[in-house]
Formats: C-alpha cells, sequence, structure tokens
C-alpha cells in the first residue's frame, strides 16, 4: 500500500522503496562499502533507466538522503550498486545498514558519460581511490559482452593511497587477465609485499604516457588528483573536447531546484555531473 501511495504521487522527491540484497566491504579501513540493492516493487524498473555516469538520491528514513554514483552498469539488471565512503552522516548511516534494510532510492539523475561519442574509441580511465566507483559503471558497460565491439583498446591507471584503500579488488583482479584490457594499479608510497606501480596516479600516467590518438581519455577521483591529472593529459595531446570528468560540488536534491549545485548558469546535478574539459574551460573557475 505504501508503495503503491508513492507511486501515484508525482512528488518528485518522494523515493522508490529498496532493500539492500548485498554488502561488499571494499577497502582494509572498512570505510568504503559497496551495496547492492533491489527495488520492493519490481515495477519501479519500468521508470528507472539509466546510463553510465548518473546518481541517485539514496535515502536512509529518519536520516536524510545523498546523492550518490550509480557503481553498477545497466548491462546488469535487476538491481543496482552503489559504493560509498563513510563521510557524513547518510554514508554513516548507510554503513551501519544490514542486508534486508529497506532504504529509499529515487532518480536517475545527471547527464551520463558521451558513451556515442566514445564509440570506436580507444579509451583511457584514469581513477584514484573510491573515483573508480562512477568509472566501474562505464568499464563495465564498455568490456560487456554486447557493447565491447563497439570500443578500441581499453587502458586503465587506477591508484589509491595504499593497498589496502584500493577498491573492487575483485574486478580488478578479472580487468587485469583480459588480453583487450592494459591495467595498470599503483599505490603512492612503496609497501612491503607489494610488487605494482609505486607513485601518485599524475606521476604514473605521465610516466606510462598513453597515446592520445583516437582516443577519449575518462577520469574520476579526489579533486586534487584530478587537479594534476588534466594537465598531464593536455601535455600528452588529448583535446578538451576528448578529457571526460565527473563533478560532485554540492549537490543535495538532484533536480536543480535547491540550487546549492550552481557554477554559472550550470548545475551539477542537471547540466553534469560529467562535464568534458572544453566545458569546464567556459565555467567560471568554482570547481
Amino acid at each position: 500500500m505504501l508503495q503503491e501511495i508513492l507511486r501515484v504521487s508525482k512528488n518528485p522527491y518522494i523515493p522508490e522503496l529498496a532493500k539492500i540484497t548485498g554488502i561488499t566491504q571494499e577497502t582494509e579501513a572498512n570505510d568504503v562499502k559497496t551495496f547492492r540493492v533491489e527495488f520492493c516493487d519490481s515495477s519501479a524498473w519500468e521508470s528507472f533507466h539509466y546510463e553510465p555516469g548518473q546518481f541517485a538520491e539514496v535515502s536512509v528514513f529518519g536520516v536524510g538522503e545523498a546523492p550518490i554514483s550509480i557503481t553498477s552498469s545497466p548491462t546488469q539488471e535487476g538491481y543496482l550498486e552503489f559504493s560509498v565512503k563513510k563521510i557524513g552522516r547518510v554514508t554513516t548511516a548507510l554503513h551501519y545498514a544490514n542486508e534486508g534494510t529497506v532504504i529509499g532510492v529515487r532518480g536517475p539523475y545527471g547527464n551520463t558519460f558521451p558513451i556515442d561519442d566514445m564509440k570506436g574509441k580507444n579509451i583511457l580511465f584514469v581513477g584514484g581511490g573510491i573515483g573508480l566507483a562512477p568509472l566501474r559503471s562505464l568499464i563495465t558497460y564498455v568490456l560487456s559482452e554486447e557493447h565491447r565491439e563497439g570500443f578500441g583498446d581499453v587502458r586503465i591507471i587506477y591508484g589509491a593511497r595504499s593497498s589496502g584503500d584500493l577498491v573492487f579488488k575483485y574486478e580488478l583482479a578479472a580487468w587485469g587477465k583480459r588480453e583487450d584490457v592494459d591495467l595498470v594499479v599503483t599505490i603512492d608510497r612503496p609497501e612491503e609485499g607489494w610488487d605494482g606501480h609505486t607513485g601518485f596516479v599524475p606521476a604514473v600516467l605521465k610516466e606510462v604516457a598513453p597515446c592520445s590518438e583516437n582516443t577519449v581519455a575518462v577520469t574520476c577521483g579526489p579533486p586534487v588528483m584530478i587537479k594534476y591529472v588534466l594537465p598531464v593529459l593536455t601535455d600528452l595531446g588529448f583535446p578538451p573536447d576528448r578529457i571526460v570528468t565527473t563533478l560532485e560540488m554540492r549537490m543535495k536534491c538532484g533536480i536543480g531546484m535547491c540550487g546549492r549545485c550552481n557554477i554559472g548558469s550550470k548545475y551539477v546535478c542537471r547540466d553534469g555531473p560529467v562535464f568534458t574539459l572544453k566545458q569546464l574551460m567556459e565555467m567560471p573557475q568554482e570547481y
């Protein structure tokens, strides 16, 4: 009955009810978890069509809601996944939730990665820390059986502060075994037992020096990482319209009504969160 009342309501702030059906601890510090959720009413999928790059507003009832990137890919049917770092009230409450907990999900919101413009091109992914979460949706989409032939070479450069801070270790292992993926994983400083790359992501990107010809670069991570990755990509020859990143600046309502995430005339939640460097260069330098 409650779900039917919510469905009849035209209030855009009313979420669909969804149940947490799986929880994966991603980091050794247990500050990042991935939550698999399924709508309580399966007909909710009729209005929830999303593409890589979009986000949803996730509610913990009695606590509040927060905008969170959709980590799963639309090629994975029947569930959504959200990878959540414990940094605030809502995310902390999610971290204390158990399987079976009912939460709210509304959306999807925002624009998407420019998939049509990427077709036929090589794709370079550059991620840092929890910033791999929105990239994971696109990586899974590109590498899926039904879409892989539409894209060229795939290279992934990903790093975190330490090996314990790397997320999606199962996916990293699977991507590393694929012949059609070139994967480079790095941590900031040397560690006993670590035999992979060592160094900050921008430095490793410069060292690897991927070719920019017919390639789209997609990057997401901590703001300081993106700040130093963008000029490296530019130096490597990537034009501004083929460098893609995401912003999550001050998003709140998800539909461009509260005005918290505006940058000039743009709203991150409505006009983003995906932007090319060319678009960012045309915006006020507030991001």
